[in-house]
C-alpha cells in the first residue's frame, strides 16, 4: 500500500503547546497506548485538508458549474470513443 502524502512537513521541528482536552476521552487514549501527540496532528492534518478542500471548491464552483452545464448540455467531448 502506498505511503500517503502527508499535507504538512513532518521533518519541521516540534514545537510544546499548550491543549485542552476531554479528561475522559485523555484517559481511555493513554490506556490504550495512544500517542496523543501524534493523534493530535493527525486530526489537525485532516480538518486542514478538508478546509483547502472546501476552500478549492468554492474558489472554482463558477468553473465546476460551467463544466457541468457544457456536458448536460452536449454530452462528454469524447464519448463516443468511450469503449463502454
Amino acid at each position: 500500500m502506498p505511503v500517503p502524502r502527508l499535507p504538512f512537513d513532518a521533518s519541521a521541528p516540534k514545537r510544546a503547546t499548550n491543549v485542552s482536552l476531554n479528561s475522559d476521552l485523555l484517559e481511555q487514549a493513554k490506556a490504550l497506548g495512544v500517542n496523543v501527540s501524534r493523534a493530535c496532528e493527525r486530526g489537525l492534518a485532516e480538518q486542514i485538508a478538508e478546509l483547502r478542500d472546501k476552500q478549492w471548491l468554492e474558489e472554482n464552483r463558477e468553473a465546476i458549474a460551467s463544466s457541468n452545464a457544457y456536458v448536460e448540455a452536449h454530452g462528454l467531448p469524447l464519448a463516443k470513443h468511450r469503449p463502454y
